[in-house]
């Protein structure tokens, strides 16, 4: 599913839009000086911190092998954890692992525990209870959630073991109890990052079969190694963590109990933060404008990019003058300003701002910006591509039916009347359907969205070498050896300069995406709390180092 990988990593992503992601320059922190009016505040004098929270989803499923919503990665993000975890600054920082030494040819990693690394039954965390997870999640019979590709592309044997080749093969070895050594396929600078997500996460083999199908399914009948382990869960209502006490950095956690509600509406859960009731809540655009003088307002983005992506096969757009005049054509800052309003910003580029690339630079910065609105070009290459075609082609704009996307693709069109005097057609689908569709080359151009898996360009770039009808049918032999090369390159320098060239031929020279706008959002957060981190990518949100003043 390189496809739904949206799931977690990218995917990982719908709580971006539930639990609403992060503020990416740091955490949701607490330089506001009043949440609301009337609001008391998560702890009362004297009385254990608390945080009280929502999510806009049930919390489907807390089996980490069966798991596949970002609700159910929150939860499990903060009651269990795995070799590394993200800091305040989204950097993977030694978690469960207390070293790591990685070889000179940067293939073999060999990762050392912690010696006071426990479970909620008081044992230690061993070597082998990561070589048992993490076979169960590339076995496609255990590891149901569609994620295994986390694994199978990066580690020796695992895409084999996945294809049902032997499991002694897999570059997984618990040299001790206190020893992991990982063998990777090529050098991968993000791996390190990997570790710190769910699918990464341990989890000891003795307590999974002695719950037998009941694992997972309540409070009692899992196994806790993170920051806090749940007093009670209910996947309709919400959950209860409380601290865990046996935890290797209990002495950091500073909030000992935090109260998830599952809260469906937005106007709900913003009644809910003016009574007191919620430290945070997410806006819908319609509330933004209004709370802007509230001092609890914010404003977060995600890395996550919504595209236009062409088919090159369909009429029409195979000609690349009018997919350059669809590109200019439409102003993104203009809609992300004052259609969307939500914190999303104009794209100008694939690769979100932010994400990183060398020396201190993020990848956007190192490249600039490569498109922009620019009506007159727009209209020089319409006339290009119709003089070519011998005529004007008709434009449809295949589209999801969320409300959202909707506005979107209305904006657009409104903006090619105006730009080009063309009339494009808008056709509306389910989400499922509109994928079917892509899927099937139907299409002739789609809106449709990536959420990185990771902190590194090459989650969007390589989307683009399997020649899938859904990535438009593209096949360029230069723009797949630059990916094969950098994925091969151990020179930080020389490895971003390929997908730097990558990205420029897919934008710029073939045309075959347009990027619209990099996810955003906007928060109302009470003033007591501090350091509540919301990740751009990977497992959304962390409560491990929120407080509570």
């Amino acid at each position: 599913m390189k496809k739904k990988k949206v799931g977690l990593l990218a995917s990982l992503l719908v709580v971006s839009a539930m639990f609403t992601g992060c503020s990416f320059s740091g955490s949701d922190g607490g330089n506001a000086s009043s949440g609301a009016s009337g609001q008391t505040g998560s702890s009362a004098a004297g009385s254990a911190k608390e945080l009280k929270l929502y999510v806009e989803n049930e919390i489907k499923d807390l089996d980490q092998w069966k798991a596949s919503d970002d609700v159910s990665f929150t939860v499990l993000n903060n009651v269990n954890e795995g070799l590394y975890r993200l800091d305040l600054k989204n950097e993977p920082q030694p978690a469960m692992a207390e070293k790591t030494d990685v070889s000179e040819d940067k293939l073999t990693y060999t990762f050392t525990l912690r010696g006071n690394a426990k479970w909620s039954d008081g044992t230690p965390v061993t070597a082998q209870d990561f070589k048992y997870a993490w076979l169960r999640e590339i076995d496609p019979k255990t590891g149901t959630n569609g994620y295994s590709f986390i694994m199978t592309d990066y580690i020796v044997g695992a895409a084999e073991y996945a294809a049902g080749g032997p499991a002694d093969q897999v570059g997984i070895e618990a040299k001790d109890d206190k020893t992991l050594v990982v063998k990777l396929k090529q050098p991968t600078p993000y791996f390190l990052r990997l570790t710190s997500l769910a699918p990464y996460f341990p989890m000891k083999e003795e307590f999974v079969k002695s719950k037998g199908e009941g694992y997972a399914l309540g409070a009692d009948s899992m196994l806790y190694n993170g920051p806090y382990t749940l007093s009670s869960v209910d996947a309709a209502s919400g959950a209860v963590l409380v601290k865990n006490q046996g935890y290797w950095d209990a002495a950091n956690v500073k909030v000992e109990k935090v109260d998830l509600k599952v809260i469906k509406e937005k106007s709900t859960a913003l009644n809910a933060y003016k009574a007191g009731q919620l430290d945070r809540v997410l806006l819908a655009s319609s509330d933004v404008n209004a709370s802007k003088s509230d001092p609890g307002f914010g404003t977060g983005i995600n890395f996550r990019t919504t595209y236009l992506q062409f088919n090159l096969k369909a009429d029409g757009v195979s000609n690349v003058n009018i997919r350059k005049a669809l590109e200019y054509g439409f102003d993104s800052k203009l809609l992300a300003d004052q259609v969307l309003n939500n914190g999303s910003k104009a794209a100008t580029g694939l690769i979100p701002d932010e994400m990183s690339g060398v020396d201190g630079k993020s990848f956007r910065e190192t490249q600039g910006d490569l498109v922009g609105v620019d009506a007159a070009k727009a209209k020089e290459y319409w006339d290009q591509g119709v003089k070519e075609l011998g005529k004007a082609p008709k434009i449809t704009m295949l589209v999801a039916d969320t409300s959202e996307v909707k506005d979107v693709s209305t904006f657009m069109q409104s903006e090619y009347k105006k730009n080009l005097g063309i009339d494009m057609v808008i056709d509306t689908k389910t989400s499922k359907a509109r994928s079917q569709l892509m899927d099937n080359s139907n299409y002739q151009m789609a809106i449709t969205a990536w959420g990185a898996d990771y902190d590194d360009a090459m989650t969007y770039l390589d989307l683009w070498a399997n020649h899938t009808p859904y990535r438009g049918n593209y096949e360029n032999a230069n723009y797949d050896k630059l990916i094969a090369e950098a994925k091969k390159e151990t020179d930080e320098k020389k490895r971003l300069d390929m997908m730097l060239a990558a990205e420029k031929t897919l934008l710029s020279d073939d045309v075959v995406v347009v990027p619209i706008y990099f996810g955003g959002y906007s928060f109302l957060l009470n003033s007591k709390v501090q350091n509540l981190e919301y990740h751009p990518y990977g497992n959304p949100v962390d409560f491990k180092y929120a407080d509570v003043k």
